[in-house]
């Protein structure tokens, strides 16, 4: 066992003995190499930051003191802790403490400086409010005043303004959802998310001062045929100014712009480059750091404010998941590729956090297909065993979202499959982000049904191309993935050999009425309204209508304190496959929307892999 109160480098070196490093696959190498997540510092102590880790076996948050080079973990939980703030003064920790996965708690915090402790002894950060599910945090540079963003199924979404020594103040409510944007750099000015009009996809801003009185408001989704969304990107950090960044759809993409809540006046920024863009401030406010991605690959930009001038931060090819200017004008950056693991690196040159101990195996790079569809032109990644030819068995693994799309990034799940022999086949349906507005947006009302014509038609390319072998395809994937996978082995009962589905909708009736407010909102946008008023569509976009055409074996894991996918939609499904006496096995374990303990993931991966060894004839 570790000690509560080691270091990052001390938990790896123990955690991980280097005898049981030889024996061990490289697959599973993968899920046990410590990795840590970009950092967050703190605006007015650069030198404080907080990073995820997983270096324990279970993922933590960990701070880390630049100046002394000290490292400690803050949280400790059976089911892990990723939800994490840390204060602009560098002083607070403010985390998320929910019970085994389910996401319905409360915010707890404790000093940067003090000793970490086991469970959830640190002090409520803000008494009196109540558990909910989390909708936004944004903590004040004076360290006493913190915006909490709450969602209920009772009360819908609610923001408050807590200081501490005072009760917390309700300054927003309302039915659909909302959420905490940004508070401005001297506190006057906070900036929420919300969708009132009734679509989830799509957001509207509004300002309000600290008393919940409205400042400012900006709405794409009146005044046209096509709802367009906003999203709040910061205020600049600079006492008293009053520009907001943000993002908008105005072009058929997200781009920032600048908004000045003092004029009214937006900034459009007009960047000449194709894909989605979003921004963040530099810490000085002249100049924004672009993030700009376009077909599953990522790269950065400094844009400076006054000149209007473009120049490209260098990275190396493949995916930057998160980055962030620091004080001295350098940029740290979280980047991998399909074939290289994920690093911190800085412009410097550097790697900025490298755990000690077991290093990640690499992988075998991506392959970029273009495929025609029934909705336009469809974008596949291709990952297939060094020196093989076709035809392969082939996984087609469905990514979760929807709003989500696959890319050049390190995944350790399908390395494993490739490691075993078959190719992965991952696509991005329509629903998915990274190709404009309308694809994205195309995904309403034949919900699922849609993204698998799309699968459907990059199935029929791998297999005519020769890469796939027709009698040995498996559809998997987690979450809306999952819900794909089962959907698609009754819509397309002959296309499939076998399906996996990791934390699925099964009977979208059910989750609806048992899933977090949230997601409710989502369907009744995806779907055009409840149950009770648009059944037809539930029941075609459900894959326990078509479970009795269900040929193929199927397998089912499934987190039993899920608020996304709940368990009882789940066991309905399972219960109508084995009244029939289908092929079928599911796991269920003691977390929620997935598991942030390595153990558990890798037996997890264990079990579908033997399941499709099993199954499949190989």
């Amino acid at each position: 066992m570790t000690e509560s109160n080691g270091s990052i480098e001390q938990q790896a070196a123990v955690e991980q003995p280097q005898e049981r490093h030889a024996a061990m696959p490289d697959w599973e190498k993968r899920f046990r190499a410590p990795r840590v997540s970009l950092p967050d510092w703190a605006e007015d102590a650069p030198h404080r930051s907080l990073f995820v880790s997983n270096a324990t076996g279970t993922y933590e948050l960990y701070a880390w003191d630049r100046a002394t080079g000290e490292q400690r973990q803050v949280t400790q939980r059976a089911n892990g802790t990723t939800d994490g703030v840390l204060s602009p003064d560098g002083e607070w920790i403010w985390w998320f403490d929910d019970k085994d996965g389910d996401e319905f708690g409360i915010w707890r915090r404790r000093r940067f400086t003090d000793e970490p402790a086991s469970g959830d002894v640190d002090a409520p950060a803000v008494p009196g409010l109540e558990p909910s599910y989390p909708a936004g945090l944004t903590i004040g540079r004076d360290g006493r005043t913190a915006v909490v963003g709450r969602s209920t199924d009772d009360d819908g979404s609610t923001i408050h303004v807590a200081r501490a020594g005072e009760a917390p103040m309700e300054i927003y409510r309302h039915r659909e959802s909302a959420g905490v944007g940004d508070l401005s750099h001297d506190g006057s000015l906070i900036a929420i998310e919300h969708t009132e009009h009734g679509d989830a996809m799509h957001s509207a801003l509004r300002v309000l001062r600290p008393d919940g009185s409205t400042v400012a408001e900006l709405d794409d989704t009146k005044g046209g045929t096509v709802e367009l969304g906003l999203e709040v990107l910061g205020f600049a950090p600079v006492d008293g100014d009053r520009r907001l960044l943000i993002g908008h759809q105005r072009r058929g993409r997200w781009e920032p712009l600048v908004w000045d809540i003092g004029t009214g006046e937006e900034t459009d920024l007009g960047l000449d480059l194709p894909g989605d863009v979003a921004a963040e401030w530099y810490p000085d406010g002249s100049a924004l750091l672009i993030a700009h991605s376009f077909e599953a690959r990522s790269d950065l930009w400094h844009y400076d404010l006054a000149s209007r001038e473009l120049t490209r931060v260098p990275t190396p090819p493949g995916t930057v998941s998160g980055a962030t200017a620091r004080p001295d004008g350098t940029v740290e950056y979280l980047w991998s590729s399909a074939a290289e693991p994920s690093a911190v690196r800085s412009t410097t040159g550097e790697i900025v956090l490298d755990p000690p101990g077991l290093k990640s195996p690499g992988s075998v790079p991506v392959e970029d297909v273009w495929v025609d569809g029934p909705g336009g032109r469809i974008h596949a990644l291709v990952q297939k065993p060094a020196g093989t030819t076709g035809p392969l068995p082939t996984v087609f693994d469905i990514h979760g979202g929807p709003t989500w799309h696959d890319s050049d990034s390190f995944a350790a799940g399908p390395a494993a499959w490739v490691d075993h022999g078959y190719a992965v086949v991952r696509v991005n349906y329509r629903g998915s982000t990274g190709y404009g507005r309308e694809w994205t947006d195309a995904l309403k009302h034949r919900v699922g049904l849609i993204e698998l014509e799309d699968i459907a038609a990059v199935r029929e390319w791998a297999v005519t191309s020769g890469l796939a072998d027709p009698d040995r395809l498996i559809l998997t994937g987690g979450s809306w993935g999952g819900y794909l996978t089962l959907l698609g082995l009754g819509t397309q009962p002959d296309a499939w050999t076998l399906g996996i589905a990791a934390v699925p909708v099964a009977d979208y009736v059910t989750a609806y009425h048992d899933e977090m407010e949230a997601l409710k909102a989502m369907d009744r946008t995806l779907l055009g309204g409840t149950p009770e008023e648009v059944p037809e569509r539930f029941e075609a976009s459900s894959p326990l209508t078509y479970v009795d055409a269900v040929k193929a074996p199927v397998y089912i894991s499934a987190g039993v304190n899920d608020p996304r996918c709940p368990i009882r939609q789940i066991d309905n499904y399972v219960t109508r496959l084995a009244t029939r006496d289908a092929i079928h096995e599911v796991y269920r374990y003691d977390a929620g929307h997935g598991s942030l303990v390595v153990d558990e993931r890798i037996k997890q991966v264990r079990l579908e892999l033997d399941f499709a060894e099993r199954h499949l004839g190989r």
